[in-house]
C-alpha cells in the first residue's frame, strides 16, 4: 500500500477533531527555533539523532531497523502524546494492511501536527486482529479501517514503531527545509507539485507539497530504501542526484 495514500486517509478522517493550534508562529523560519530544549521529546522534527546499528532517534521515539526489538513501542508514543490516540489497521483489498496509530494535536518542540505512527507486526497476528476487530469502516475510497479488540489493543501497546509520520500545521518551504535540515542528498519531484527531499543517513523523507499540506516520514536509516524506492519510481524528475558523501 502507498505509504502517502495511508497517511492522507488517516490525515482526511481526522479533520472533524477540530483546527491545529500553533503558538506565535504561521510559518516556520530559520532563527525562529527556541536555543535550547527541555529534553528529548521536546526536540523539533529536524533534530535527529543518529544511533548505532542503523537506528534514529526522533520526537523522544527510537526507530528501529527492522528485525530488531530495541525501539520505541506504542507504548512510548502514548507516553509522548497521550492515551487517547487511534489505533487501527489501515487496509487496501487484497492487503494485509498496516497498524497504525494516529495523533491530533501532537507537538514536536515548539512545532505542532499531526502524527501516524506505523507499527510491526507480522501478517499472522495483523490477520488475526482484522478478523477480531469490533468495527469495520471506509475511509477513502476502498480503503478500510479495522478498530481493536481491547485485547488485540493491549497487544498492539508492545509492538515496536516501524516507522513515524508527521505533518505540521506551520507551512514549510524550500529554503527553510534546507536551513533547518540541511542539503539533502536527493531531491525527486512527483505529481507536478510534490518535491521529496531525502536525507538516508537521517532516516527522512520530507515532501514538500505546493497545493497541499507537508510530510515528514521518518524510518529507521537501515530501511531507507524500502522507502526511497517507492519514490524513485512515482518521480517525474530528479531534482538533484545522490551524493555519497552522507
Amino acid at each position: 500500500m502507498n505509504k502517502l495514500g495511508i497517511v492522507g486517509g488517516l490525515v482526511a478522517a481526522s479533520l472533524a477533531l477540530g483546527a491545529l493550534i500553533v503558538v506565535g508562529h504561521d510559518r516556520v523560519k530559520p532563527g525562529s527555533a527556541p536555543a535550547q530544549h527541555t529534553s528529548a521529546q521536546d526536540s523539533p522534527p529536524w533534530q535527529i539523532e543518529v544511533l548505532p546499528n542503523g537506528r534514529s532517534r526522533v520526537m523522544g521515539l527510537t526507530l528501529a531497523a527492522a528485525g530488531s526489538s530495541s525501539g520505541s513501542t506504542l507504548a512510548d508514543a502514548q507516553q509522548r502524546w497521550g492515551q487517547d490516540m487511534q489505533v487501527a489497521i489501515i487496509a487496501a483489498p487484497g492487503e494485509d494492511g498496516l497498524l497504525e496509530a494516529f495523533a491530533d494535536p501532537a507537538s514536536a518542540g515548539f512545532i505542532t501536527g499531526k502524527v501516524v505512527i506505523t507499527l510491526r507486526l507480522d501478517t499472522a497476528t495483523l490477520k488475526g486482529m482484522r478478523e477480531r476487530a469490533i468495527k469495520s469502516e471506509f475511509m477513502e475510497s476502498t480503503t478500510r479501517k479495522y478498530t481493536l479488540s481491547p485485547a488485540d489493543l493491549q497487544t498492539a501497546l508492545h509492538a515496536p514503531i516501524a516507522s513515524l509520520s508527521f505533518i505540521p500545521q506551520a507551512n514549510l518551504d524550500a529554503d527553510t527545509v534546507l536551513a533547518r535540515f540541511g542539503q539533502p542528498a536527493q531531491r525527486l519531484r512527483s505529481n507536478g507539485h510534490i518535491e521529496h527531499f531525502l536525507y538516508p543517513a537521517k532516516g527522512l523523507d520530507l515532501a514538500l507539497d505546493s497545493e497541499g499540506k507537508e510530510l515528514l516520514q521518518y524510518v529507521a536509516p537501515a530501511d531507507f530504501e524500502q522507502l526511497r524506492q517507492p519514490l524513485l519510481k512515482q518521480a517525474t524528475f530528479t531534482v538533484s542526484q545522490p551524493q555519497t558523501a552522507r
